[in-house]
């Protein structure tokens, strides 16, 4: 597989871990991220994507491999302009909203300042 993207996370929204627990869902955003949604986000210090994101590559959080099952149809254009995707962590193939990328999860992720962020296609 080839690496399409990488980003560290440099912060931590007050309520972005209760996403992931709560909501299954986790949300990066670029440092311009509103500071209505700021609390909600981890913030990525990269949005340069090399590569397109397809079904059956991978999200890779901190070594640990996701296995991606649908792609929203506005993932790759959201991700490269305002470093913003919204991680479902629910394996659905269906998909849900376009800007919605859905992995398959067999352990919560727990991200943290200094997390690395991967995509593989």
């Amino acid at each position: 597989m080839t690496k399409i993207f990488e980003a560290t996370i440099v912060s931590v929204g007050e309520q972005a871990p209760s996403m992931i627990t709560e909501a299954n869902m986790l949300i990066l955003f670029g440092m311009e991220a509103p500071a209505d949604l700021a609390d909600y986000c981890y913030k990525i210090s990269n949005k340069d994507l090399s590569g397109s994101i397809r079904v059956g590559g991978q999200l890779v959080i901190d070594g640990r491999a996701y296995p991606i099952t649908a792609v929203g149809s506005v993932v790759e254009q959201n991700l490269s302009a305002l470093g913003h995707i919204t991680i479902a962590l629910d394996g659905s193939s269906e998909g849900s909203l376009p800007g919605t990328l859905h992995v398959a999860v067999d352990k919560m992720p727990e991200l943290q300042e200094n997390s690395i962020v991967q995509l593989f296609a």
